[in-house]
């Protein structure tokens, strides 16, 4: 058997495990490991398994990762997710479909300290779903606004996949959060669009509440938010200005918003045990995860399968015919795997392909987030949506995909728009 045959048979193997819920670490490091002892034999084996998982936990740039996920984590602990989604609800309330729009955009400010689709689906899901029912509002729309807007914390930055991304492609990271910035306000745009449509047609699926707020009650809502808006600005400009690499960036915000937290007196023992025990269970499972994803990688290099693929498809397909080949596939991955496992599973596939087809790194990183989001609200088991069945189990699954459906055909759109003008996303950048 050649190599190349052994490094396929793998990559499907890894897939069937993950489709059997076997942990996504173990579905990708399993076969990898025996997959470089067919192909290369004992030594290189011992020789990756001895060195690989540590050089890559010990990278200086993938500590970004917990740091991040820090910050979000003492800012929903302290509570000024709170305070972002009374502020919108007073600004956007009185519009068709207010309170939709206004978790919309809550999801979006909150994307911007999380860095995690299923953290913001989960944090802002469990303060908007139930003020959007209890106002009448179709459940489908209350649903599937927050497990489709929860996706925007895949792209809006920090993003923690576009610091995967960049570690694993080789791509600056701050040039990635910065050509992000646009199309994650473009997506949360054509989200608030497709809600007004929806609701001026029918009406009934959002009735107007009956509360009225005067300019001033307005204002001193939108003065509550300030931290968020000031933690991102200092982060991302701190990165781009060359101040600071992304982990210390990341532990900058971990720092602004503790001082934030304790200047609003709301800084105590619970918030840092509750942040540290977050920060801890979704920081092992991402290095567990990416530890198997690294040795696949060895695996892909061993086998020689991107080599291959690059060789047969790169010069021959046109680039516009592989990214809808690429989206087929997180379309179906979506459907099972969730999104750093979907990253992580076929990056060291794709990324040799795209190189081979001299596509921008930094646009494909961008695309690869809009490919997954689509995914995360992908039947049958799109990860956002049972998210949000977490939150609301009196509701029947499929109520939840209906209402993000109409979401699904607003990415895209913003799909088609990113694909055919690359400068929307790279224009930041240059």
């Amino acid at each position: 058997m050649t190599a190349v045959a052994i490094g396929f048979i793998c990559v499907a193997a890894a897939i069937f495990l993950m489709l059997l819920r076997v942990p996504i670490g173990v579905a990708l490091g399993a076969p990898s490991i025996l997959g470089i002892y067919f192909a290369a034999g004992w030594r290189p084996l011992v020789a990756t398994l001895s060195s690989a998982p540590y050089e890559f936990a010990a990278s200086w740039e993938l500590s970004a990762v917990p740091m991040f996920i820090l910050m979000g984590s003492t800012a929903f602990a302290t509570g000024m997710t709170d305070s972002l989604f009374q502020a919108a609800r007073m600004w956007f309330g009185r519009l068709p479909g207010g309170l939709a729009i206004a978790s919309n955009w809550a999801c979006a400010g909150f994307s911007a300290a999380s860095g995690s689709s299923l953290a913001t689906t989960l944090t802002m899901g469990q303060i908007a779903i139930p003020v959007m029912r209890r106002y009448g509002y179709d459940p489908g729309l209350a649903t599937g606004v927050v497990a489709a807007a929860g996706t925007l914390g895949s792209l809006i930055p920090p993003s923690i996949l576009l610091v995967i991304y960049g570690i694993f492609a080789g791509v600056s990271i701050p040039k990635l959060f910065l050509a992000a910035i646009i199309p994650g306000l473009l997506t949360a745009g054509v989200y608030t669009a497709t809600i007004l449509m929806r609701c001026k047609l029918k009406p009934s699926l959002a009735p107007v509440p009956e509360e009225t707020y005067t300019m001033g009650e307005k204002l001193r809502a939108l003065a509550g938010v300030w931290p968020l808006p000031l933690i991102v600005v200092l982060v991302i400009g701190s990165m781009y200005a060359g101040i600071a690499t992304a982990t210390e960036a990341g532990a900058m915000g971990v720092f602004i918003t503790a001082v934030i937290a304790l200047v609003r007196r709301q800084m105590n023992l619970r918030v840092v045990k509750e942040a540290i025990i977050a920060t801890l269970n979704a920081s092992t499972s991402i290095f567990f995860v990416a530890i198997g994803a690294v040795l696949m990688t060895r695996l892909m290099a061993y086998t020689g399968v991107p080599n291959f693929l690059a060789s047969s498809l790169g010069t021959n397909v046109s680039p516009a015919t592989l990214l809808i080949a690429t989206l087929v596939l997180y379309l179906v991955l979506g459907m099972f795997i969730d999104s750093i496992g979907m990253v992580l599973l076929t990056l060291p596939v794709l990324l040799p392909i795209f190189n081979a087809a001299g596509l921008d790194l930094i646009w494909f990183g961008i695309l690869l987030v809009k490919f997954v989001e689509i995914g995360l609200i992908t039947p049958p088991v799109g990860m956002n949506v049972f998210a949000v069945r977490s939150i609301t189990p009196d509701l029947p699954v499929l109520t939840i995909f209906k209402g993000a459906g109409w979401f699904f055909l607003a990415e895209l759109f913003v799909l088609v728009i990113l694909m055919i003008f690359p400068s929307i996303s790279l224009f930041l950048v240059q």
